[in-house]
């Protein structure tokens, strides 16, 4: 058996050395050669990997996402799963074979190959490491359905040669009025835009319902400052990719703006406005009634196979954390999805409960807005006009990476400016079996935090209380569990440094007083606003809201991994593998930022296109 938590294939471990010279073709078309041979016996194929390998499948060889480690678990799973899939047609894909060492004593030839299935063209992904006796293995191996055979993308277009076609632009809110769409999409922000449009190049009709009044909302509303924490390169959208000239990290009004764009620009079928109001299984087996009130009053029953659920990348609503003597507070109260802008705000003076992404984004709007400092620790600064004092009170402990250091490891050289084709990034970080990521991410972590030294020294004299992320392994334990948890500093941190947001991390709150906040260790903080940064509730509420009560109990979580280290709902049925799992046969969902809704979207695309022509077989 592997042990749940094994260490990182090392140069050390294996009792081997490489050399930079190395022929990583020579190596990599040697070993493939052997590994076409045995494709057909899972004994033979076990034998090219090492003890402790893994074997990483999407949907290629099990109609589902799984990850296999150790001989004894992948040779079953081959045996089962090969003979079903007859997989043929192997090409390894030269020009992308390479040597690549993150760290001195870790190294492994990379190498992409594609093949063909019964029912599709997959890819995959093999790394090679070094053993004492010179020969090479596979320590990783990846597998992913690309598409299916007969059924390709249809990213050409058929163009509109008709002169005069001005009503194109509105056919996406005419659709679906006297018929039934195959797919309801629930949620019009980018993860639900990003899914039509795969299903759009599959020919798969769908629609997407989004309550705003216009695509982009999501982003309109949420606070003007407000901007993605990752670099665009690594944001694109499929069939519509931000141009050269786009800002490095993409203001959320701009986001607006190009989630519209791509939607008139592909003529996706949506309604604003639109709110969904149930989910139910139809009296037709295998279908679903979904309920649809728009706004005036109109109502729709749709009938339909599918229902993604795309109610973003929390899901739940708003949280707000129970304190006692509210009604005692003269002050203004609100949830940090209803803060704007700090102009609001001008003269008074803001509390932000919560010290995670939208504390820090809130606090240093603020800040910017005329750099106030709290008056609980430092003295007053008299302007000449007024701005908003700040403090945070921080409940518990926050990953914080600058954004100098932080970013470029984090994206790893995969999602860089002018670097490999978006596809080609997404596959590759795929291919990393979580567990085995986790691993490297520790070290990452290691890494990021001695050149974040003196940060981290800065902000833990001031009080700021910091964690290295779940297990230590930073950004990626902190995603998968819950989607959230890191904060990437863009400056919030040296203006707590300095005191220009003041922070109280040392006590936990008491009760409202009339006046702002009392605390347990007897010390009180006048305030006038309190922003409460606190997250949302769990992502599956907004779920259980439109699915019948006796359905509640099927729905699997969303966020967080399974036993091999899979992402429990995103990207699958929401009924999972469980024994329940097929009363729950073709409700979706889909979260998460723009990167992972790119990525996943592609294999729910190609699960319900399998689905609609039969070629589905059935999850392994």
């Amino acid at each position: 058996m592997v042990p749940p938590t094994h260490p990182l294939p090392t140069l050390r471990r294996l009792e081997s050395t490489v050399f930079s010279d190395v022929d990583a073709q020579a190596v990599a078309k040697a070993w493939f050669v052997l590994f076409v041979e045995a494709m057909g016996d899972a004994t033979a194929v076990v034998d090219l990997l090492v003890d402790d390998g893994f074997w990483r499948d999407v949907l290629a060889l099990t109609w589902d996402f799984h990850t296999y480690q150790g001989k004894d678990t992948i040779k079953h799973f081959l045996a089962n799963q090969l003979p079903k899939f007859n997989p043929s047609a192997f090409t390894l894909c030269e020009d992308l074979t390479g040597l690549h060492m993150p760290y001195e004593d870790l190294a492994w030839i990379q190498a992409f190959f594609e093949f063909d299935t019964v029912v599709g063209h997959a890819s995959g992904i093999f790394r090679l490491v070094p053993l004492a006796d010179g020969s090479w293995k596979a320590h990783t191996v990846y597998t992913s359905l690309e598409s299916l055979k007969g059924f390709p993308e249809k990213t050409e277009f058929p163009r509109n040669h008709e002169m005069n076609c001005g009503t194109c632009s509105e056919k996406g809110e005419q659709e679906f009025v006297e018929e039934e769409p195959t797919v309801v999409v629930i949620g019009g922000g980018h993860s639900g835009l990003i899914l039509a449009a795969r299903l759009k190049m599959l020919g798969v009709s769908a629609l997407v319902v989004e309550r705003n009044e216009r695509i982009g909302d999501n982003w309109r509303k949420r606070y003007m400052s407000l901007f993605l924490h990752e670099p665009f390169w690594c944001d694109h959208l499929p069939y519509f990719p931000f141009p050269p000239s786009w800002p490095v990290f993409t203001p959320g009004l701009k986001l607006a703006d190009w989630l519209g764009s791509y939607a008139r620009s592909l003529n996706l079928n949506v309604w604003t406005s639109a709110t969904v109001v149930a989910v139910e299984p139809s009296a037709t087996r295998g279908r679903w009634t979904v309920k649809v009130v728009r706004e005036g009053g109109g109502e729709r029953r749709f009938e339909v196979n599918h229902v993604v659920f795309a109610t973003g990348l929390f899901g739940g609503a708003p949280k707000v954390p129970n304190i006692p003597h509210q009604d005692a507070f003269n002050g203004q109260l609100l949830h940090s999805s209803q803060y704007r802008t700090a102009a609001d705000y001008s003269g008074k003076k803001v509390t932000v409960i919560g010290s995670g992404p939208s504390a820090h984004g809130i606090s240093l709007d603020c800040v910017n807005h005329g750099v106030g400092q709290s008056i609980m620790f430092y003295p007053r600064v008299v302007f000449p006009y007024p701005f908003p004092e700040v403090t945070m009170v921080q409940r518990g402990s926050v990953y914080v990476v600058s954004a100098k250091n932080g970013i470029s490891k984090f994206l790893g050289g995969l999602y860089v400016e002018g670097g490999l084709p978006i596809d080609i990034a997404d596959r590759i970080s795929l291919s990393f079996p979580n567990k085995f990521g986790k691993l490297l991410h520790r070290r990452m972590t290691s890494d990021i935090a001695e050149l974040d030294k003196d940060l981290h020294e800065r902000l833990r004299k001031v009080g700021f209380k910091l964690d290295s992320g779940q297990d230590d392994a930073g950004v990626l334990g902190l995603v998968w569990s819950r989607a959230g948890g890191i904060c990437i500093d863009f400056g919030a941190s040296q203006k707590i440094i300095d005191g220009d947001i003041g922070l109280k991390s040392d006590s936990s709150i008491a009760r409202y007083t009339p006046a702002g906040l009392l605390f347990e260790d007897g010390s009180t903080l006048d305030t006038d606003v309190i922003v409460f940064a606190t997250g949302y509730a769990d992502a599956r509420d907004n779920l259980l809201k439109l699915l019948p009560t006796h359905l509640h109990e099927s729905v699997q979580p969303i966020w967080g991994l399974d036993n091999e280290g899979e992402l429990n709902s995103v990207g699958r049925e929401l009924g999972g593998r469980g024994p329940d799992g097929k009363k729950l046969s073709g409700l979706w969902t889909i979260m998460g930022n723009v990167s992972l809704s790119r990525i996943y979207s592609k294999f729910i695309a190609l699960q319900i296109k399998a689905y609609q022509e039969g070629l589905f077989g059935g999850r392994y």
